[in-house]
């Protein structure tokens, strides 16, 4: 029953550093939890469909509180952004996960290791972001955007993180508001998580068994952060978790990686 508690009160905090920062929640989460014990199979499927759920939340509320306006009719630059990113990481979701979990079946040790090198690189991005937010925000890169989106969707099939870093990295790289970004980043994570269940469902239909355990407790502690992030993303700077995050991201990598060679 502790656990569980910790579990859900662990989920909480990365969703909401997830929805202030753009990061966090899968990228912070998986590496722990695998550190608990888990299998990839009990921690990347249970990350996306709670991230599926948690980031139309986001979204939702983050265009009530007018951090971001999404609109089809007619469509807006930021839903239009929000489809270019989606679109690239559910085929980069949908090729990773059927390559790792089914047609190579990647050992535990291996997706473990990803997961640890990607969450230290990750960190370290994370970093770099904060040193590049004053960049010159006039011009979109949209090549820049496809060859993130891409890397971030393969990121989230393989270790159920490295989503949020990624496209935020790009989406300031390639001039886009930072508190938009943030809102961009939870729609799209949103239908790339979605397209990675699918996946998930079309491989177990044929043979691999995925763990739902974890389940309940990570989606109780992100649904109550998602509702109240939004609202949080618009009253309070949000430096403290772009220095937090990328720092831990950094300890946990380099532990999780100790863990595996050392321990």
């Amino acid at each position: 029953m502790e656990l569980i508690i910790l579990i859900i009160l662990i989920a909480f905090i990365f969703e909401l550093m997830d929805s202030l920062a753009g990061m966090g929640f899968g990228t912070a989460l998986a590496p722990l939890l695998l550190l608990f014990g888990y299998s990839p199979l009990q921690v990347v499927p249970t990350l996306l469909i709670s991230e599926a759920l948690t980031g139309a939340i986001d979204a939702f509320f983050d265009h009530e509180f007018q951090n971001v306006r999404f609109s089809f009719h007619p469509i807006n630059d930021a839903t239009k952004l929000s489809i270019l990113i989606a679109s690239f990481g559910c085929l980069a979701i949908g090729i990773s996960i059927f390559l790792g979990y089914y047609a190579l079946r990647f050992p535990d040790f291996l997706i473990k290791m990803y997961v640890a090198i990607l969450v230290l690189f990750m960190g370290i991005f994370a970093l770099v972001r904060i040193a590049i937010k004053n960049l010159n925000r006039n011009k979109r890169n949209v090549r820049l955007i496809i060859i993130f989106s891409t890397v971030a969707g393969f990121n989230k099939g393989i270790g159920g993180g490295g989503y949020g870093p990624v496209i935020m990295m790009g989406q300031l790289l390639s001039g886009i508001y930072e508190k938009s970004a943030t809102a961009i980043v939870s729609l799209a994570e949103s239908i790339v998580s979605f397209m990675g269940i699918i996946t998930f469902m079309f491989i177990s239909s044929i043979g691999v068994e995925i763990d739902f355990i974890l389940l309940p407790s990570i989606f109780t502690g992100g649904f109550i952060a998602s509702i109240l992030a939004p609202y949080l993303t618009r009253v309070l700077p949000n430096k403290i978790w772009r220095y937090f995050i990328p720092v831990y991201a950094i300890g946990i990598g380099t532990y999780l990686i100790l863990q595996l060679f050392c321990f």
